[in-house]
């Protein structure tokens, strides 16, 4: 199930059992040179595999970026947050829905009340950045 290893990635930095142990020898073979390359010669030359088994989840984790996509209608996120909680305990959650048109007013008034320009103008610009939110949503 890919939640629960999307859900210990983010909790430990690994899925257990992701790798046989063949696997990981030649993972660490193609490590021991970068590891030099890096000025890690201790890890290099004495290095134990548990220690290659980190250096490696660090490399991993300087480089992985995971999107996940859920809907919120339904069940199916409430519940996978229940059974999986890095999900919340080790991400970020941003929420794409719809604004009302009232709302996208506002953060446009907010953001131009600063500006000068008159009147007409200001209301001109708002409904600008309303239109260009709407349009951008139908696209």
């Amino acid at each position: 199930f890919i939640l629960e290893d999307v859900n210990n990635l983010l909790n430990s930095g690994e899925i257990p059992n992701l790798y046989a142990p063949e696997e990981k020898v030649e993972i660490e073979e193609k490590l021991r040179p970068l590891a030099k390359k890096e000025g890690r010669i201790n890890l290099f030359t004495n290095g134990t595999s548990e220690q290659f088994v980190d250096y490696f989840k660090e490399k991993v984790k300087g480089c992985l970026n995971i999107v996940l996509a859920m809907s919120p209608i339904g069940a199916t996120l409430r519940n996978s947050i229940r059974m999986f909680p890095s999900l919340v305990n080790c991400c970020t959650i941003n929420w794409f829905i719809q604004w009302p048109e009232d709302a996208l007013q506002a953060v446009a008034e907010k953001f131009l009340r600063d500006v000068e320009m008159e009147d007409e103008e200001l209301k001109d610009a708002i409904l600008v950045c309303k239109d260009m939110h709407k349009y951008m949503r139908e696209l």
